[in-house]
């Protein structure tokens, strides 16, 4: 019973924390746009979130049947990791608006460039998402389930707000930070012998 309460707390921190991250990485995209372009890009930059999590849910069983899947998702995360230091350094050197002005071309050229900032951290952010609770789960299908269902929810409800709780208290984003770092070396080290059986080292 005990496990089972610590894997749902695991799981419902994981989905804060990427889902908050991935706001952040969409606000900080969007910062160098005119007002009208950046509210566009961050409603896009969320609807396109929360549709991936539902995408990467469905076709998650699949995911996770793929040889050293999980081994690829703890490099994935641990570049979500890298990331998601350096824009708490970032935030708390007040620099973040220091990629202001960073888009050039007309407003649909800026709007495009964001967006593909954008995606790509939707993408890889989505996945991992997918696969953390897939680790934290395992064989339990209805974990998963659930996992998975509350990552869609807060992608699209409350990532906003889950942005600015993190942003108040820094002291959360490095306790998740640092959790996120705990799941992606456990990711590595339970997906390695996978990849090893690949390569025929072991």
């Amino acid at each position: 019973m005990l496990d089972i309460v610590v894997d749902i707390a695991q799981i419902i921190f994981a989905d804060i924390i990427l889902s908050g991250d991935n706001a952040l990485v969409i606000g900080m995209a969007a910062a160098g746009l005119s007002p009208e372009l950046r509210k566009k890009a961050i409603f896009m930059g969320m609807a396109l979130a929360a549709g991936l999590r539902i995408f990467f849910a469905a076709i998650a069983s699949y995911l996770i049947a793929i040889p050293g899947i999980l081994f690829f998702g703890g490099i994935l995360l641990s570049w979500v990791c890298w990331r998601f230091y350096h824009e708490l350094r970032a935030h708390q050197n007040n620099q973040a608006e220091d990629q202001v002005k960073q888009f050039k071309g007309t407003p649909r050229q800026q709007l495009w460039q964001a967006m593909v900032t954008i995606i790509i951290a939707d993408v890889s952010m989505s996945i991992d998402n997918v696969l953390a609770v897939a680790a934290i789960a395992r064989d339990n299908t209805s974990m998963l389930i659930f996992g998975l269902a509350l990552a869609i929810a807060f992608m699209a409800f409350f990532a906003t707000m889950i942005m600015r709780i993190m942003t108040k208290y820094p002291w959360l984003s490095w306790a998740g930070l640092i959790f996120l770092i705990y799941l992606s070396a456990k990711m590595l080290w339970d997906g390695w012998p996978q990849v090893g059986a690949l390569l025929g080292l072991s």
